[in-house]
């Protein structure tokens, strides 16, 4: 998977270079600063203080890679010429039918840095996501999720 490329337009790629900025020249800075001064405070085998600092270290260290690794991958796509041709792909909007409650839901599928689970926009590379893509409206996407499968049969497709 590590050589698999990464959809997202400009606007998401743009904002995963901002955080990636933010956490290796302003948090990556402050936690050092925590770390250095927590040192000064003694012996470290009972320092909670350094042991937190570090541990705060390798959590942002994480972040900052893995955000490296998504630009790194990136694939910018401009939602605007994207055609579907009435299928499920980058930027749709879905609308589907949840076959076994009932319910009607919308999904956009976006990448990275554009995820916003309050307003439906999930990411592609999610299981939801990549359930849907490729679907034609009438047909069913079975998905496997943590919790069961979900049934979805899709309503309309339309691009943003």
């Amino acid at each position: 998977m590590a050589n698999d490329r990464i959809p997202m337009t400009r606007e998401g790629y743009e904002k995963k270079k901002a955080e990636l900025d933010y956490l290796e020249n302003v948090l990556m800075i402050e936690i050092t600063k925590r770390v250095a001064t927590a040192r000064e405070m003694g012996d470290l085998s009972e320092n909670a203080e350094y042991h937190a600092a570090r541990e705060d270290q390798g959590m942002n260290q994480a972040k900052i890679t893995m955000l490296k690794d998504q630009l790194a991958r990136a694939e910018l796509i401009d939602p605007a010429m994207v055609q579907g041709n009435g299928v499920v792909v980058f930027g749709t909007k879905v609308k589907v039918k949840d076959l076994d409650l009932g319910d009607e839901e919308e999904f956009q599928l976006v990448g990275p840095g554009e995820e916003d689970y309050d307003q439906n926009k999930i990411l592609i590379t999610s299981p939801i996501g990549q359930g849907l893509v490729g679907k034609k409206k009438g047909e069913v996407a079975e998905i496997q999720v943590p919790k069961g499968k979900l049934r979805f049969k899709i309503i309309e497709i339309a691009m943003p």
